[in-house]
């Protein structure tokens, strides 16, 4: 990886400037319903702990050997042009150390970010070849995201606890049990999907190139039939939803999933992209690691329970505009009991 003070960038990278964000902590981008679940989970006593005793069970070694065996390595001499944006993203994204990343022969377009002790990314062969350069910037900047925030070993976790519940479902209630976490696992890491995308737009710096990339993921390579304003409005009808029997499948339809709709995705990124958040945070003002243990639970929780708030107020679905009311009580019953306790929980 360059120095610190090296502004030159990898051959073979984009020659168009690009902002740097030295020692940025991963507050700056992540979404306030995952920053704040990390914060949490981070501040919980005990909570490292468990995560090693856990990883005992977990096969990583195992799952190392499998990327070295039946994968190929990205590297000077493999990927080149891949090995050139990883090391990019980890300079844009002032990372102190450039994670492993591996190509695996699969036909889906598919990409993780895996690993307790040390990240591991891995691109499908079907990925590669569907996007172009500034595409895949992107993309790689969205997995080197999701290793900055430590979501490597949460999403090690779900895919462990989701292979455990395959196993044990013969037992009765044992996989129940095993469900209702990955069930909450999903609905946190859907949301951590939303804050890797904001990072993947750090690095590449390049919205088009983001729409582009999502709008391949759904319809293939064939961007002469598609357009983003169109891919967009499919977003607001989507969210629109029908009546309160559209509002209920598409809670059904989203449980199973680990990631969110494309077209969700797409307006996500497009409204952060808007924001004064994103023009500070590309002027030069974000939160530093150097900071991250000052990072307050409540705080977090707050600006959880705003977001949300905010979505429910905004959204044209039937079923938020019934709860909106209700959730609006809560969050100001949570801000005065927060206020009250003196500002809440710092490190």
């Amino acid at each position: 990886m360059p120095g610190k003070d090296d502004t030159q960038r990898d051959e073979g990278t984009a020659a168009r400037s690009r902002r740097r964000f030295p020692g940025l902590s991963s507050r700056a981008y992540e979404h306030p319903a995952d920053r704040s679940a990390l914060v949490a989970l981070r501040k919980l006593s005990g909570f490292d702990t468990v995560f090693k005793a856990l990883s005992g069970l977990i096969p990583e070694r195992s799952l190392r050997l499998l990327f070295l065996s039946d994968s190929v390595r990205v590297s000077e001499e493999q990927f080149p042009h891949l090995h050139d944006m990883l090391r990019d993203a980890c300079y844009i994204l002032d990372m102190p150390k450039v994670p492993a990343m591996y190509v695996s022969q699969d036909p889906k377009p598919g990409a993780m970010c895996v690993g307790l002790d040390e990240p591991v990314i891995v691109l499908t062969t079907g990925l590669v070849e569907l996007l172009d350069e500034e595409e895949m910037r992107a993309v790689v900047g969205h997995e080197a995201g999701h290793a900055l925030s430590g979501h490597a070993v949460y999403r090690t976790v779900l895919l462990f606890l989701t292979t455990l519940a395959v196993r044990i479902s013969w037992i009765p209630l044992g996989n129940v049990a095993v469900m209702a976490i990955v069930t909450a696992l999903r609905e946190w890491f859907r949301k951590s999907e939303l804050s890797a995308d904001r990072a993947g737009l750090l690095v590449g710096q390049d919205v088009q190139a983001s729409m582009r990339g999502l709008m391949k993921l759904a319809g293939g390579n064939h961007l002469h039939e598609m357009n983003v304003d169109a891919f967009l409005r499919q977003a607001e009808e989507y969210e629109a939803g029908g009546d309160l029997r559209d509002s209920v499948l598409k809670i059904l339809n989203v449980l199973p999933r680990s990631h969110p709709f494309t077209t969700v995705r797409a307006a996500e990124l497009r409204r952060w992209a808007a924001s004064r958040d994103f023009q500070r945070l590309m002027d030069g003002h974000y939160p530093r690691r150097e900071d991250d243990k000052e990072a307050s639970v409540t705080d977090a929780f707050r600006e959880s329970a705003a977001s949300y708030a905010d979505t429910v107020r905004t959204s044209a679905d039937p079923l938020f505009k019934l709860v909106g009311g209700a959730t609006d009580r809560i969050r100001r019953g949570f801000n005065g009991s927060a206020d009250n306790a003196g500002g809440g929980t710092g490190a």
